[in-house]
């Protein structure tokens, strides 16, 4: 499946189970079998990283399934992010940007000197290729990019839209790599093409690969003087938070981002260790809320989201399931602490972490939902059973499940716990065949509210049951106010206009609960010092350090430094 460029790719979760002890020693057989090369990683100057499955060569920037050094390490944008705080955007291949005052032409500065790693010149005519590809191909193009793009020099390219598009910005400038045309012209389809030797103007090019292992080296066109400084970066293949632990422990890995139970301890365990926790998402339930557009069961009487909200303890959610490092989240969707300025009701800046039946249970007999003599309700006919989907092996939000199908019986709620591969996840939730579904939201293109409103709550980004909703709206909700306010808020660059809209869409999302927030994930990222320094800290978060973070991995590998 291609995804929406200025959409982040799914979070890559690691997380423990009992399964694992063969992925773990499948894991520790591969890395014994590189151990040579990790041993000779100090005097080399490498790393080794932990990444997802990598049985797929694909380096195409343009897909969901690229791996995990795609964006940003091999690839780079013209301006970056970081998620970690609220910050202004760091240029990376522009030096510099301007909208018209009609806020439908956008100018881009290209930085001077760059080369595409097989040594020709990037210029603005790439820019402009780059996304005129975008605009004309629809399957890289979910979320509607109305941009045609022209070079008017070798270092300006001007981007006209055919409306105002000023909340575009982010999405342009800093969540599309930037192709070269002089390789992408002659690629008859985009959408599918595997692109095994990438050519990009990033810190690090493709040295070699298997589906064990692939390596990358240092890019010596690299446009930024004196970086990098490691040589070679490995990505070794870890699907088990208890395969990434042992891994770790050993010595065997340099950077890994796992759901760790027991973290603190297993730091302890491994020389040289240390962590960051960044949380920035949350956890929500994703309920397929619309009948208009095909979803069924109860999940789609608004009544029923609110009994589920209500009847969470989420205060034991985060004890069992978050591990002790989960934080408290917002029915806005937004994130406590880092985006106060945005939340308009200070009443609604925080969830109630604890149960309240009796409200669950008064909601649900007004709503005609009536128990039944296995204390599960009913209504016309149908019982209040639901089924939750989310990834096998995903053990923190498979204990979500089960701890909620005990919350949620003594309301009267039936809740039907299902552990599917991601694929399977991933396109039930996409294609709306789904009732309820575990998640996270919270990475957009920027840090505005607009970017996570806009992609989980806008009309234009749904789809009928049975299609793609691929650019985010998978609870396939939709409201006329919520449509407008976004509209409005897309129209200014006012944060006090921009925050009087999104108040209007907190007040809906807060009644409707297309998405039924949990709590803010915990995200967890692991180091090993010893062969590289200069990693992420609690003091000095310079990206959002997450190892699959896509654009801030390239920052983290041309930061670090050699130990030695």
């Amino acid at each position: 499946m291609l995804r929406n460029p200025t959409k982040h790719p799914r979070v890559r979760r690691l997380v423990s189970a009992a399964a694992a002890a063969t992925a773990t020693a499948l894991l520790l057989a591969a890395c014994d079998g590189a151990a040579a090369g990790n041993q000779a990683a100090t005097k080399d100057a490498s790393v080794t990283v932990a990444a997802g499955d990598i049985t797929t060569e694909n380096f195409n920037p343009f897909s969901s399934t690229a791996l995990q050094p795609t964006l940003g390490v091999i690839y780079e944008p013209l301006y970056w992010y970081n998620f970690a705080k609220q910050s202004e955007p760091t240029p990376v291949l522009a030096s510099g940007f301007s909208w018209n005052a009609a806020g439908t032409d956008l100018t881009i500065k290209i930085r001077p000197g760059v080369k595409w790693n097989d040594g020709q010149p990037f210029t603005a005519k790439d820019v402009a290729f780059t996304f005129n590809l975008v605009a004309k191909t629809p399957a890289l193009n979910p979320s509607g990019l109305a941009a045609i793009a022209k070079a008017t020099s070798d270092d300006t390219a001007v981007l006209t839209f055919k409306t105002k598009s000023l909340m575009q910005e982010p999405a342009v400038l800093a969540n599309q790599a930037i192709v070269p045309e002089h390789i992408w012209k002659d690629i008859k389809d985009p959408t599918t093409n595997l692109n095994k030797n990438p050519v990009g103007t990033g810190p690090f090019k493709v040295k070699s690969y298997t589906p064990q292992s692939f390596v990358l080296t240092k890019n010596d066109q690299y446009w930024e003087a004196g970086k990098p400084t490691i040589k070679e970066v490995r990505y070794l293949p870890v699907t088990s938070a208890d395969a990434a632990s042992a891994a770790l422990v050993a010595g065997k890995v340099d950077w890994a981002s796992a759901y760790l139970p027991g973290i603190d301890n297993i730091m302890k365990s491994g020389k040289n260790l240390t962590y960051v926790n960044t949380p920035v998402m949350t956890t929500v339930i994703v309920t397929c809320s619309n009948s208009a557009l095909g979803c069924t069961g109860p999940q789609t009487d608004p009544a029923v989201r609110k009994a589920i909200s209500l009847a969470m303890n989420r205060e034991q959610l985060a004890k069992l399931a978050g591990g002790g490092v989960a934080g408290v989240g917002s029915p806005t969707l937004l994130l406590p602490g880092r985006d106060d300025q945005w939340i308009a009701d200070a009443g609604t800046a925080k969830l109630p972490q604890s149960a309240d039946a009796d409200a669950a249970t008064k909601l649900l007999d007004s709503a005609g939902w009536a128990k039944g003599s296995d204390g599960i309700r009913t209504k016309d006919g149908k019982r209040l059973s639901l089924t939750v989907q989310t990834v096998t092996g995903w053990s923190d939000y498979i204990l979500i499940n089960d701890t909620l199908k005990q919350q949620l019986a003594a309301v009267g709620i039936e809740l039907k716990p299902s552990q599917v591969s991601w694929n399977e996840w991933n396109a039930a939730q996409t294609n709306g065949k789904f009732q309820l579904s575990l998640d996270s939201v919270g990475l957009g293109a920027s840090t505005n509210p607009y970017f996570t409103y806009n992609s989980k709550l806008a009309t234009t980004n749904t789809a009928q049951v049975g299609k793609s909703a691929s650019a985010g709206n998978q609870a396939r909700f939709s409201n006329p106010a919520v449509d407008a306010a976004l509209t409005a808020a897309a129209g200014t660059t006012d944060p006090a206009a921009q925050k009087a809209e999104y108040a209007k869409i907190q007040g809906i999302i807060a009644d409707q609960l297309p998405y039924v927030p949990v709590y803010v994930n915990s995200m967890l990222t692991e180091f090993n010092t010893s062969r590289a320094t200069g990693w992420p800290t609690k003091d000095n978060l310079y990206v959002l350090p997450a190892a699959w973070k896509a654009w801030d991995a390239g920052i983290v590998l041309k930061t670090i430094k050699p130990a030695n």
